[in-house]
């Protein structure tokens, strides 16, 4: 064997062992959120119990909120008309900007429900959907609100239509996801991504300037904001929320 083909495959091993250093570092740094280390994700309700939460405008959370064995949910029995009494939307005490949102929700017969995100706490600001986003929650064969081609569950409320609808009926838990990063916007249902769309752009202003929204000062404005679940009068059930941010 001569001097000239040695040199030659000695000069393949070495850039064959380079690149195959190189394909390893890709894939260590294209590590999916499914791979990501468990210690990321945030348990909103890790101790079973309503600590990381209170109720929008201050104060504590009413008894129609109640809490077992790591399900949240609403008591609408145990309250007068929605948004009263004992009720009322519960926000996180931290605001949130860019994150990945993971929950499950099943909703009664005939329910109306949300999630709402981007949420701005102030006196000037009576409700939580005043300044922030909703990924609906409803049963859509039963409540009226299904009617309306925007508010119907996994829409992006009164702003985008789902691209299909991937719904579980009343009664069953539904998975739903929340991606925002630097104003991109992802709702995922049941597996699929449902809504896409990136915010605070002159198109999003468009949309809002066309919505229910259009009136109220500074509605989807925010770029950090805290997380609430709605008392919309209905029985609702939330579970498995986690949070991480981005």
């Amino acid at each position: 064997m001569n001097k000239q083909y040695i040199l030659v495959a000695a000069l393949i091993g070495i850039l064959t062992s380079c690149s195959g250093e190189k394909a390893n570092e890709t894939e260590t740094e294209e590590i999916t959120v499914a791979e990501a280390p468990a210690e990321e994700w945030v348990d909103l309700f890790a101790n079973n119990d309503f600590s990381n939460w209170h109720k929008y405008g201050g104060g504590e959370i009413g008894n129609a909120w109640k809490i077992e064995n790591g399900e949240v949910y609403l008591d609408a029995g145990n309250k007068d008309k929605w948004q009263a009494g004992d009720g009322g939307d519960i926000v996180t005490n931290e605001e949130f900007a860019n994150f990945h949102l993971k929950y499950d929700w099943k909703i009664s017969q005939n329910g109306n429900s949300g999630l709402i995100f981007y949420v701005h706490e102030a006196p000037e600001y009576k409700n939580t959907y005043n300044t922030g986003l909703e990924m609906q929650v409803l049963d859509n064969d039963g409540h009226p609100d299904a009617k309306i081609i925007s508010h119907r569950a996994g829409d992006l409320y009164d702003l985008i239509v789902s691209s299909e609808e991937t719904v579980k009926p009343y009664g069953e838990w539904n998975s739903a996801e929340i991606i925002s990063k630097n104003g991109q916007l992802e709702f995922i249902l049941n597996g699929t991504t449902i809504v896409s769309t990136t915010l605070w752009t002159p198109e999003w202003e468009a949309l809002i300037a066309d919505s229910k929204f259009k009136d109220m000062p500074n509605f989807g404005t925010f770029k950090k904001g805290k997380i609430a679940l709605q008392d919309h009068g209905d029985v609702v059930y939330f579970k498995n929320v986690m949070i991480k941010e981005l």
